[in-house]
């Protein structure tokens, strides 16, 4: 890998992680119109830990709190209905999903899941979920002629059902063109939550996944002689400070904004994807790495 492959890819993947529009589908088809190899399922995961530590940094009070909470309440009863110290336990139980996934998986998530069609059909059918999520969570925000808004719910009203839900929604992005935002957030949509407490929740909940799983990557990267550390370490540089301006510019987008761009972007995409296929013009495999 080049240092510019590795600073355009950085790129995309801080714009694309936070964002619903699937940043693993994004490096796979920015390195197969590119002309390049696949960066890979070890290069994704690595440069998360850039863009999980931008999460860390940006919601570092939040952290803070519902790690010092959840700690006190190991050993004090009392601050077990905590709010906060709930809280911890609820990313822990959302995160059981991914993890338990992502090892069963490994195989097919490194190989077949990474065919374009797959792809393609994941950006067009999840955009399509997450439209409708926005149009119902619209509907509640602002009532109609005959009914008045509804309130929806917040992170208070959080409990392990929903939890393990949100979890479940986050390992469907397991799949290149799901998106992890896209899932757990439409989720959050279907289930009644505000736009501004499933997109926390979500972000909350991708970090031990995403720390664990850049480990576990690490781990084997290390004892390889496939990967080119330098490229690869400023590669997950520049996703962190990409990845920390879009937490920033999303968190106020989504208070107000529809999700629709989003959406109308994942389905055109999608479909020429799907035309570049079917026509020849770009293989379901093209860039796919052979090691």
């Amino acid at each position: 890998m080049s240092w510019f492959e590795s600073l355009i890819l950085g790129l995309v993947q801080g714009l694309t992680e936070f964002l619903p529009v699937s940043s693993s589908a994004h490096l796979r088809l920015t390195a197969a119109f590119s002309g390049w190899k696949d960066p890979g399922a070890a290069f994704t995961a690595i440069t998360q830990i850039g863009t999980e530590a931008a999460v860390l940094i940006y919601f570092r009070k939040d952290i803070g709190r519902i790690i010092s909470a959840w700690t006190r309440s190991l050993f004090n009863k009392e601050m077990r209905g905590d709010h906060d110290a709930q809280m911890g336990w609820l990313v822990i139980v959302g995160s059981i999903p991914i993890g338990v996934l992502g090892v069963t998986l490994k195989d097919q998530i490194e190989g077949p899941f990474r065919d374009l069609r797959i792809t393609a059909t994941m950006l067009i059918v999840v955009g399509i979920v997450i439209g409708i999520a926005d149009r119902l969570a619209a509907r509640d925000e602002t009532g109609g002629k005959h009914r008045a808004p509804k309130q929806r719910k917040t992170l208070e009203n959080l409990g392990v059902r929903d939890g393990l839900i949100f979890g479940l929604c986050q390992a469907c992005a397991l799949i290149p063109g799901v998106s992890r935002s896209g899932a757990t957030i439409s989720g959050g949509l279907f289930m009644g939550y505000r736009r501004e407490a499933a997109a926390r929740y979500s972000f909350l909940l991708a970090i031990p996944a995403v720390l664990a799983s850049g480990v576990f990557e690490l781990k084997d990267a290390m004892e390889s002689d496939h990967v080119s550390w330098g490229p690869t370490i400023f590669a997950t540089v520049i996703a962190f400070v990409s990845g920390y301006a879009v937490i920033a510019w999303f968190m106020k987008f989504i208070s107000n904004k529809s999700f629709m761009p989003f959406v109308w972007y994942r389905i055109a995409l999608g479909i020429v994807i799907i035309a570049l296929v079917a026509t020849g013009s770009l293989s379901p495999h093209a860039a796919e790495s052979s090691g």
